[in-house]
């Protein structure tokens, strides 16, 4: 079927249409387009055509408004096949990949001379070295000489195998191109038949005026994720948090000025909670061969929706394109986006200027840039790493956004630091961020007792073991410290492993760890012993008391 068999009529008229508004969920996208037509009074449907084959045809809606009255008594949507032309599209693709093997022969030309001058720089440096050192124990050339062939030498050989590795880096780059374009030419070549949509909402002009239409749908392959760059100033305690979408879509239509918005929603995760099945268990039978049939049979029907609408008149509403204020130049700024709550769900309005090709790569916006006080604590196993770790304890005010699961970059006073998972943070929420080694805190740990004792004690052989700590602050400021160490931990009944003496005083908690929280003053010292004592059978060798 074709557009011109569906809507050749008199009573049916088309629309020329534009998408004004999109929303991106994290699975999907809620679409707007508008449209305007001059109605005569005889028109019966109205139709938008070609749309992609990405939408739900279940979510489609319309409404409208105009200088006439008009009643709208339906919506449904009718699938089109359609071959897709490809001979320009070919041509377009391969004078591309023409085009980056041309440049890729080039490179390898390069490659080529520089290798030559590398072998060159490498036989010379082989010749010279049997001359120049008899010469040299010969006293007919002198040590300055030598040192300016070394530097030239050396001076050469970066040049030429840097210059090699950076060409290189260009190569496999140009292949990964050649690839992607060899990819879709394989796809456009690929005979297959191109599915589309038209959406026609059946109309009751009550007579002639302008009439513009408004229909919604979902369409799939389109989402966004999070992305965040966290700046972390240790001078004033304070964190730059860049609150970054990638939104991704491959819908097959694209998203050119429209204004877009980024909702945290989940609308495919349904209305009804999920209901709990019976949870069976059996014993095991032997395999035994048993022939199933699966009937699956799936058929798409061209979707109706029923829309409930008041009969009454439209007014007509100038409404203005949307258009994005074309933004000052000042150094520095980045545009960011607005933010709106209702209920749980969070939505940032980026503007009415947005390109988003249906190209399925990721492209990035901002949403907001806001700066945090967090709490510096620091947290030391000396046992494992003689450092103390900075961590960040940031707290999402109750009048921000939820934080949803993301990858963070995290830099410490403009250095990077790496990058973590970052889970879903909710307002009024604290968040812990781990910022790597600190060497403000200088941390020495020591073994001062390792002792058997001579005699049994109650037939057991008993081993003394003692460490003393000293942890010295080095900062400006006061800080607080949370160091952790380790007593073994006995997996045998007759090996017992007891704390004798801590100092400052702790108990003992979980699987033998020892924590001491502690706050040091601007170059304060602070040391810390412990003692325990291992008791066995002297039958028994112990594994793993190796410290």
């Amino acid at each position: 079927m074709t557009d011109s068999e569906i809507l050749n009529s008199d009573t049916i008229k088309t629309l020329d249409s534009s998408i004004s508004e999109v929303t991106v969920y994290t699975d999907r996208a809620l679409v707007t387009r508008r449209g305007t037509v001059a109605l005569t009074g005889n028109e019966r449907e109205l139709a938008i055509a070609s749309l992609p084959a990405t939408i739900d045809t279940e979510s489609v809606r319309a409404t409208g408004a105009g200088t006439v009255a008009v009643r709208l008594l339906g919506v449904r949507t009718e699938t089109v096949f359609s071959s897709e032309p490809v001979g320009d599209r070919t041509a377009e693709l391969t004078e591309q990949i023409q085009e980056l093997e041309t440049q890729k022969r080039a490179i390898n030309d390069k490659i080529t001379a520089r290798k030559i001058q590398l072998k060159f720089v490498e036989g010379l440096s082989e010749k010279s070295v049997g001359f120049f050192s008899s010469s040299i124990a010969k006293q007919q050339v002198g040590l300055n000489e030598t040192d300016k062939l070394l530097n030239f030498l050396g001076t050469n050989y970066l040049k030429y195998v840097s210059a090699i590795a950076q060409y290189e880096r260009q190569q496999r780059e140009l292949d990964k191109q050649i690839e992607a374009l060899q990819q879709q030419l394989w796809q456009v070549q690929t005979p297959h038949s191109q599915q589309t949509f038209n959406i026609i909402v059946a109309v009751e002009p009550s007579g002639s005026g302008n009439f513009e239409l408004e229909v919604s749908y979902v369409v799939m392959r389109a989402r966004w994720t999070p992305l965040y760059d966290l700046r972390v100033n240790t001078t004033n305690n304070q964190i730059n948090l860049n609150y970054l979408a990638e939104v991704n879509q491959n819908t097959g239509e694209d998203w050119t000025g429209v204004a877009l918005t980024l909702s945290t929603a989940k609308p495919g995760m349904g209305t009804l909670p999920p209901k709990l099945e019976p949870w069976f268990i059996d014993i095991v039978y032997p395999r035994s061969t048993q022939t199933r049939e699966f009937m699956m049979s799936r058929s798409r029907q061209p979707a109706e929706a029923e829309i409930a609408l008041d009969d009454r008149k439209f007014e007509f509403e100038e409404n203005e394109p949307v258009t994005g204020a074309a933004p000052q130049l000042m150094a520095a700024q980045t545009a960011t986006t607005q933010v709106s709550k209702e209920g749980g769900t969070v939505s940032f309005q980026v503007g009415g200027n947005t390109k988003i090709p249906s190209d399925g790569t990721p492209h990035k916006v901002t949403i907001f840039s806001e700066n945090y006080p967090f709490k510096p604590e620091y947290i030391a196993v000396p046992r494992l790493v003689s450092f103390a770790y900075l961590q960040a304890v940031v707290m999402n005010p109750l009048t921000g956004a939820t934080l949803l699961p993301g990858k963070a970059n995290i830099f410490r006073d403009n250095t990077f630091v790496g990058t973590v998972k970052l889970d879903n943070v909710s307002p009024g929420e604290e968040v812990k961020l781990n910022l790597g080694i600190d060497e403000g805190l200088k941390i020495e740990r020591e073994l001062v007792e390792r002792q058997v004792d001579k005699k049994l004690i109650g037939q057991q052989r008993r081993t003394s073991y003692a460490y003393r700590l000293n942890v010295t602050n080095l900062h400006q400021v006061q800080v607080h410290l949370t160091l952790k160490e380790q007593l073994p931990v006995s997996r045998n009944e007759q090996i017992k492993v007891r704390s004798t003496l801590t100092n400052p005083k702790i108990v003992a908690g979980e699987m033998g760890v020892l924590e001491w929280i502690m706050s040091l003053q601007p170059q304060a010292k602070q040391e810390l012993y412990y003692q325990f004592v291992v008791e066995h059978p002297p039958e028994l060798t112990v594994t793993g008391l190796d410290i």
